[in-house]
């Protein structure tokens, strides 16, 4: 109970980050949102159970705690960058080879655990993932971009929410088309995970697999 709402609390304040930075910007405290997030890092590390995790963590935490000195309006605009880099290389990760099977396969597998595989369908799963780390290395660009030339409007508008909406319009139209695409191969209707069962496999499952690419 207590790590899903930890979860929940670090979602809301990642969700809220732009807006934040776009505020402190306008009031004169652009050091409050990177420190924010700075002393979510440190108690995560201070939770890590492996030294690994616990550097890598306390490594953001030292950059940030440096943003809040110095570069205040760079380095405030570093997290969503992270981010994307970060779930660009969770998905491309086992694009490579001898790292598979792809990530959107991972996921697939636990769908359909009472058939095999078809090739169509484990090259679709491929394809997929091709897609989503590209969206992730086009919005790493984007934000590097904002961060550097535009004003920190336009920079919250889209980190904070064109990058939420593209996402869930990429979501919405790959499982629309995931119905007709299956059905062309053969997959009976009724083994096509609906929407609502999709999205609870991916949030009891995310953590697993989650550390499953990064085992690989």
């Amino acid at each position: 109970m207590l790590s899903i709402l930890r979860s929940i609390i670090g979602s809301i304040v990642f969700l809220l980050y732009p807006y934040l930075v776009y505020r402190g910007v306008q009031d004169g405290v652009v050091w409050f949102a990177p420190a924010l997030i700075a002393g979510f890092y440190f108690y995560l590390a201070i939770k890590a159970k492996h030294t690994q995790q616990r550097a890598q963590k306390l490594v953001i935490v030292l950059v940030l705690l440096l943003g809040t000195v110095f570069y205040q309006d760079l380095m405030a605009k570093l997290i969503p960058i992270v981010i994307q880099l970060t779930l660009m290389l969770f998905f491309g990760k086992t694009l490579l080879s001898g790292k598979g099977p792809s990530l959107i396969e991972r996921f697939a597998r636990l769908e359909f655990p009472d058939i095999p595989m078809p090739l169509a369908l484990v090259n679709y799963c491929r394809y997929l993932t091709i897609m989503w780390t590209s969206f992730f290395a086009f919005n790493v660009l984007a934000c590097v971009f904002l961060a550097l030339f535009a004003s920190v409007e336009w920079w919250a508008i889209y980190t904070g929410v064109l990058i939420l909406l593209f996402t869930g319009v990429l979501m919405v139209a790959e499982y629309i088309w995931r119905h007709f695409y299956l059905r062309s191969i053969d997959l009976p209707y009724e083994k096509i995970p609906a929407f609502k069962e999709s999205a609870r496999n991916m949030l009891v499952n995310g953590r697993k697999i989650w550390l499953d690419v990064h085992a690989s």
